[in-house]
């Protein structure tokens, strides 16, 4: 939960989240899935304040510290149960989420993330074009790698904006290898 708390961490989210943005500039409303400690919504909250953040997180603990910090709505709760659609957001995200559900339960997150978008979904996660298990923290079955974009553009017709590359050794604005997709759903 702690492992990837910092100013250096939330810095380069900055960074990648507001080069994301530049393709969706009329997003005022966000969703993340499995926002942990809320080190996503900091980094939004930071790019325009105006912005709607909700997050949803099972993890008992991290709720309550991104709870603490009031810059979004925090439910509690899992993303592989189907969720209300009380309200829909303009973008639903994930980042480094989709890695860890099994491929049982992926199309229930998908559905979330479709139902829950007026128009916008990005994902952050890490790309392999054919799915793969990898060991994680010597756990077998915890990391799962695929093409999620894909997945979600045969499953929903969704339209591809544009996607990106975020490489561990960038000197200034690190993370994790992972690859971002930002969809659109088509209007009929």
């Amino acid at each position: 939960m702690r492992r990837n708390a910092g100013e250096d961490v939330i810095n380069s989210n900055v960074v990648l989240f507001g080069n994301i943005l530049k393709c969706a500039p009329s997003v005022r409303s966000i969703l993340e899935l499995g926002c942990n400690v809320g080190l996503n919504l900091e980094a939004l909250k930071r790019i325009d304040s105006r912005f709607e953040l909700t997050g949803v997180e099972i993890n008992h603990d991290a709720v309550r510290i991104a709870r603490d910090k009031n810059i979004a709505e925090i439910r509690q709760g899992t993303v592989i149960e189907k969720m209300d659609a009380d309200a829909l957001f303009d973008m639903t995200f994930t980042k480094t989420v989709l890695i860890h559900i099994n491929p049982d339960a992926l199309a229930h997150v998908y559905d979330n993330l479709y139902c829950l978008s007026k128009r916008y979904i990005m994902v952050c996660e890490y790309y392999n074009p054919s799915p793969v298990v990898v060991n994680y923290r010597g756990h077998a079955d915890r990391l799962f790698k695929r093409d999620f974009a894909g997945d979600l553009i045969d499953r929903y017709g969704l339209r591809l904006v544009n996607y990106g590359f975020a490489y561990h050794r960038d000197k200034y604005f690190a993370q994790d290898d992972v690859t971002w997709f930002l969809l659109e759903k088509i209007s009929k």
